[in-house]
């Protein structure tokens, strides 16, 4: 098929089923609270495609295993591969390289003090256990922000970091609200825990999270002023999800004396600042009997003082809307944002039978889906549009950025903190989704994935590769990072860096997940040796390789390496996943 006139099909063209969207709210009723204005677009109207995009199902891939399969794997599980990582990828067998993906690897140290404003511990130590300290905050919510990024860049070949945040894309807090350094750290660390373990466990740890207690309000709720905040966003955003609407504020998958009764339930949770953990006062509980509604069948949940939330947890869990809520999720975090008809039914239902069987276990769910022929199907291959996370992250690990190491911990934050920066204009900043229902680019009809390219966020991307490659790169706290072309060369087969051919070819399928054109390869030969035959850059590249400390020939490579990444990062091709 043509993949580039796939690509520019309209998203209106490429929507959900009617099965799998709900129905619009009731013309003259609100948006239900505390969804904020995100929730119009999520019911527009759209027309469904004339035919599957692909009837492949949950199967095991079988088909050919090789450097386009693993890239393809890797790419979608982890930000931005490096050549090593997927051509160790590809010698080995696509079972053993899932394996390898969904173990977790130990959980890291700590964030770090990196500034003389936080008195508390000396530089170079962790703040995560110091008490509060509204004169410490904003410093430590930097070096929070910075350490987590620092996880992404280190991530190694393991799914736990993009894992990590898509629950919290899922589970949202945000940084900013809850302002408190360390139950962010907190949070960060239980997403990170259960990150490929039970799914139902994480919803329960996450209900009393001292930072999710904050920010949606449940530190407030008693049992005569029950707050709503939370059990509305449990069932809307984070399980059963909205089916069609069947009423004012009711949908067939909850009502909205489900939600007060799940707030009822949820009444008498506090958080202490002093333990940072989530702590239950029996006097402020309602301890009446909760009755829900046909949705959930009719159950009711008596009083069980602090484990009464695992009841109510247990109970949404049980609805199969649930498992298939979260699948619809994945599947739009790893393959692609349009569910149709075919793919629910080949696709998404096998994956939530599986999660109901796994007792909502998401490793087994996460092992068939990217071990499928759906995944593997050649029109769900470079189709995605990078993040701002995927995009920064990805070309400082694909182009082998060198940061500083930890014996220079100061120069080591500054660096990923300046790519907090870099990624937060490009309007994705880690720990601050835009609100509770997370970046919209995950949920938002029938744009999707592209959101992330606009006219502010585009030139953006263009000026973090072109900075990245230029001679001066990025200097700050005495140190600097960016691209070196010259290494980067250096570490390909001789052979494949004294051809230019080969060179170009080698590089372009590392940092596009399409194949490009004749034309689009003769460019970039043109660019690299504007004018110049072949062999001319094969007699360059062994002059610099005999006399590597001459200044004019390294200078002579180097200008032509730079000119070809720089092209090669400004293709469309290369903000694709």
């Amino acid at each position: 098929m043509d993949r580039r006139a796939f690509l520019r099909k309209p998203a209106s063209a490429l929507v959900a089923p009617a099965a799998a969207v709900p129905e619009p709210p009731a013309p003259g009723t609100d948006p239900p609270a505390g969804s904020g204005d995100e929730t119009v677009s999520r019911y527009a109207n759209t027309s469904l495609p004339t035919a599957p995009r692909s009837t492949a199902g949950l199967n095991p891939y079988t088909g050919p295993w090789g450097y386009a399969q693993a890239a393809h794997l890797l790419r979608r599980s982890l930000f931005g591969p490096t050549r090593a990582e997927i051509l160790t990828a590809a010698g080995r067998s696509l079972p053993q390289v899932l394996t390898t993906l969904l173990t977790a690897p130990a959980a890291p140290a700590p964030p770090l003090n990196v500034s003389a404003t936080d008195t508390s511990v000396p530089l170079g130590q962790t703040w995560v256990t110091q008490a509060f300290d509204q004169n410490f905050e904003g410093v430590r919510r930097s070096s929070l922000r910075a350490w987590w990024l620092g996880q992404l860049l280190g991530q190694g070949p393991s799914l736990v970091e993009k894992m990590t945040l898509f629950w919290h894309n899922h589970f949202v807090v945000e940084l900013g609200d809850i302002n408190d350094a360390r139950y962010g750290y907190q949070y960060c660390a239980l997403l990170r825990r259960h990150a490929l373990g039970n799914i139902q466990r994480l919803a329960e740890d996450v209900t009393v999270n001292p930072a999710m207690l904050r920010y949606l309000n449940g530190n407030q709720s008693t049992a005569t002023a029950p707050n709503e905040n939370y059990g509305r966003e449990l069932l809307e955003l984070f399980t059963v999800g909205k089916g069609p609407l069947i009423g004012t504020g009711n949908y067939t998958t909850y009502t909205e004396a489900d939600v007060q009764a799940a707030a009822r339930v949820l009444t008498g949770w506090r958080d202490n600042a002093t333990t940072q953990a989530g702590y239950f006062t029996a006097s402020r509980h309602d301890t009446t009997t909760k009755t829900f509604s046909s949705a959930f069948q009719n159950a009711t949940i008596s009083n069980q003082t602090d484990q009464e939330y695992k009841a109510l947890i247990a109970l949404v869990f049980r609805q199969q809307e649930t498992a298939r809520f979260l699948c619809r999720k994945l599947y739009r975090w790893f393959v692609y944002y349009v569910i149709d008809a075919t793919t629910e039914t080949q696709v998404i239902e096998p994956m939530a039978q599986l999660l109901l069987q796994s007792n909502y276990e998401v490793a087994p769910v996460l092992r068939a889906l990217l071990g499928s022929e759906h995944f593997f199907d050649n029109v769900n291959m470079g189709c995605v549009i990078k993040s701002p996370l995927d995009f920064t992250v990805g070309t400082a690990r694909q182009l082998q950025v060198a940061f500083p190491a930890a014996t220079n911990v100061t120069a080591q934050y500054a660096m990923w903190n300046y790519l907090n920066g870099v990624t937060n204009v490009q309007q994705q900043l880690l720990g601050d989704p835009p609100n509770v229902a997370g970046w919209p680019a995950y949920w938002q009809t029938p744009q999707y994935y592209e959101m992330w390219i606009n006219a502010v966020t585009l030139p953006r991307r263009n000026q973090l590769t072109d900075l990245l490659i230029s001679n001066n790169g990025y200097t700050t706290s005495g140190a600097t990072i960016k691209i070196d072309p010259i290494a980067l060369v250096l570490a390909l087969p001789a052979a494949t860096a004294a051809d230019c051919n080969l060179l170009i070819a080698e590089l372009a399928r590392l940092l596009t997940p399409i194949q490009l054109t004749p034309t689009q390869l003769t460019y970039l030969n043109d660019t690299l040796l504007p004018g110049l035959p072949d062999f001319e850059w094969t007699i360059e590249w062994n002059e610099y390789l005999a006399a590597p400390t001459n200044a004019a020939k390294r200078a002579a490579v180097q200008t032509k390496l730079q000119s070809l990444l720089r092209t090669l990062m400004g293709l469309a091709e290369y903000h694709l996943s």
